[in-house]
């Protein structure tokens, strides 16, 4: 019988989708399901998105080009300038989703057996997309007690190797929503600086901060020209999730010049996706205002229900839509099927993501989950409610 490569064999499963047949099973059963296991935004799409597609009149659906079409790029650039990011088109390169982006970065910058670092808990798929390479993931953990703020210097320093190519951080953070402070990106920069390596940051959250408080951007960094990449993509900024269309952006030419092969290869993004994310473009600010104040008013809701919880400790997200909450049990996997295959509470139950799937060390996260506060206040209440009467019951099991 022909056999799996080892690599197919080490990929890891998604946390966030891996319970998917029991949420499914629980709707079958008649259990309604509140889902805040995926970030997965209720917010509708721009109007001015979904109208470029509906009424555009292509006759023929051609390959758009590898890396993104000149008129998207330079509207990405206004965009950038926006936010304080000077860049030209010629710095970005247009993907299919930021995952695409992820694998294009990873495959230009690493060769098999070379270690990426990265601050845990972390993306769940940045265990898949350097396994898919080859590549090995350094784990330096950050903790719920420091609401997951960036490891100290020394535990980065002494992780680094002469296989270490990156640093890869998500920002503001998915799962923890932590929000990097313009000082902790300076001590990055330090330490990329004095070892030669890529600064990779996630920012595919940039517009979701709160509390007065502003997103810092690794290409915004005077001196980290060639040794900062941004993975992007409009998946969550406009809720076009369903677009797939992410970008690279980095001022470094050979970097650059390498992931466009990697576009070539697989010829091109999908030419409708890209029409309705250079239109998306256009959105008014107000949009960004509204979807802003709701995710603090889902945010609050969330953390202040928590609270009520007995032993139940949960992170103050400062951006994205995620938080990290630590629970009283020893396995969350465990739990997070539990509650879909055999508890319901008024016949509701939630479906959650175990947070073990986003940490690559052996053994943490296992007490912890990752909710995605997607859906409306009510709604979240509810969420809770449905938690704290599961527990009870689990518990007692």
């Amino acid at each position: 019988m022909p056999s799996i490569s080892s690599k197919g064999l080490k990929m890891p499963e998604s946390p966030i989708r891996k319970l998917v047949p029991f949420a499914e099973d629980a709707k079958k059963r008649g259990t309604k399901v509140f889902h805040l296991n995926i970030g997965q935004p209720d917010i509708k799409t721009p109007q001015i998105a979904l109208d470029a597609v509906k009424n555009n009149t292509i006759e023929t659906l051609s390959y758009a080009r590898s890396e993104g079409s000149e008129d998207y790029r330079n509207k990405l650039v206004d965009y950038y300038k926006k936010h304080q990011i000077n860049v030209s088109s010629n710095n970005i390169v247009v993907t299919t989703g930021g995952s695409e982006a992820l694998l294009f970065t990873i495959g230009s910058i690493t060769d098999p057996g070379d270690e990426i670092i990265i601050p845990e808990p972390f993306y769940a798929n940045y265990n898949g997309f350097s396994t898919a390479s080859g590549v090995k993931v350094v784990p330096v953990i950050s903790k719920i007690e420091d609401n997951f703020a960036l490891p100290k210097i020394e535990d980065f320093e002494k992780l680094i190797t002469k296989k270490t190519k990156a640093i890869l951080i998500c920002n503001p953070g998915n799962p923890t929503g932590y929000l990097y402070s313009p000082e902790e990106i300076l001590k990055l920069k330090e330490i990329v600086l004095k070892h030669d390596l890529f600064l990779i940051a996630d920012e595919v959250y940039r517009e979701f901060t709160y509390d007065g408080l502003q997103h810092t951007s690794v290409m915004a960094v005077e001196g980290l020209e060639q040794n900062a990449i941004i993975i992007d993509s409009v998946s969550k900024r406009y809720s076009m999730c369903g677009a797939r269309i992410g970008c690279i952006v980095s001022k470094n030419k050979e970097f650059i010049g390498t992931a466009i092969k990697f576009a070539q290869a697989r010829l091109s993004p999908p030419t409708y996706a890209l029409i309705a994310s250079e239109a998306a473009l256009d959105t008014p600010q107000k949009y960004f205002d509204d979807v802003k104040e709701e995710y603090v008013e889902r945010r609050n809701t969330l953390i202040t229900e928590l609270q009520k919880i007995d032993g139940v400790k949960v992170a103050n997200p400062k951006g994205a839509f995620y938080c990290v909450v630590e629970l009283p049990l020893k396995d969350s996997d465990h739990f997070a099927q539990w509650i879909l295959e055999k508890f319901n509470h008024n016949n509701e139950t939630v479906m959650i993501a175990p947070a073990s799937g986003f940490y690559s060390t052996p053994g943490e996260g296992k007490n912890q989950i990752r909710m995605a506060y997607v859906l409306n206040k009510m709604d979240l209440i509810k969420s809770v409610q449905i938690l704290k009467e599961a527990l009870k019951e689990y518990n007692v099991e």
